[in-house]
């Protein structure tokens, strides 16, 4: 309609002056600013419960803006007290009263039944969001020390080397996915993908192992901030890595 309209319009404008054959025309849509800047208020991921059942949500303690600028106070909130908490709440849901209810998490995902999306999505939904919370923190980025280190230089050849690669496979994650480090039968360090919310431990994963650090490349952990530019939000990440908390996962997972 919007074209037949504008020919017409040339038309009787060639008719009367000629214009059409010497201007062209753009269409112009006027957006309206808000007038008045909308205030934030942000609550405490202490204030964050969720419904009874068999797991609960990571503490995190820090506040939601203690990782700015590499992560905004917004993003954090969001991810944590809605994204976070209905995985949560929804897995109790889902083994609510079953013969599951008190299996510890990695033997689910072990023997998970990869047809049961419900149960798939939120197992590892709420898996995967409890390291990557784990994993952060305002004091982050450095290098990792003493075992976790002496096994990075062993597998990775240099701790700059697994950041290339790390990151490499992090940008090359296409759509909705996560980056991990993992630990293999064998106790070597992998590097490895996932879609959606899986995750290696997984049956069918294409590189099998206790995942030690995840990156979350979903668009809500990185999006209010980055926008499109994950590049930038994959290379910030490192900044915030409490390698610490990588090394007991690292001991933990040697253990088993």
């Amino acid at each position: 309609m919007k074209k037949i309209t504008l020919l017409l319009f040339c038309a009787l404008l060639i008719i009367s002056t000629g214009a059409c054959k010497r201007k062209k025309y753009t269409e112009v849509v006027e957006v309206p600013l808000p007038s008045v800047e909308e205030n934030l208020t942000l609550g405490s991921p202490d204030d964050v419960k969720a419904e009874s059942g068999a797991f609960e949500l990571v503490e995190m303690p820090f506040t939601y803006d203690a990782l700015a600028p590499n992560l905004d106070a917004q993003t954090m909130e969001i991810h944590y007290s809605r994204q976070y908490l209905t995985y949560t709440n929804n897995l109790n849901k889902a083994l609510k009263e079953s013969e599951s209810e008190n299996t510890p998490i990695e033997d689910l995902l072990k023997k998970l039944d990869l047809s049961n999306s419900n149960l798939r999505n939120n197992l590892g939904g709420y898996y995967n969001h409890s390291l990557y919370f784990e994993i952060l923190t305002p004091k982050g980025g450095g290098a990792p020390a003493d075992t976790l280190a002496s096994a990075i230089n062993r597998d990775f050849g240099s701790f700059d080397e697994f950041k290339t690669q790390f990151k490499d496979a992090a940008n090359k994650q296409f759509g909705s996915g996560w980056a991990w480090l993992v630990v293999d039968s064998s106790g070597k360090l992998q590097i490895t993908n996932s879609q959606n919310q899986d995750n290696p431990l997984m049956p069918r994963a294409e590189i099998s192992g206790t995942p030690i650090l995840g990156i979350d490349l979903w668009e809500h952990a990185y999006y209010l901030n980055y926008q499109n530019n994950r590049k930038k939000y994959i290379e910030n990440f490192f900044k915030l890595i409490n390698w610490k908390k990588v090394e007991e996962n690292f001991e933990s997972a040697l253990s088993k």
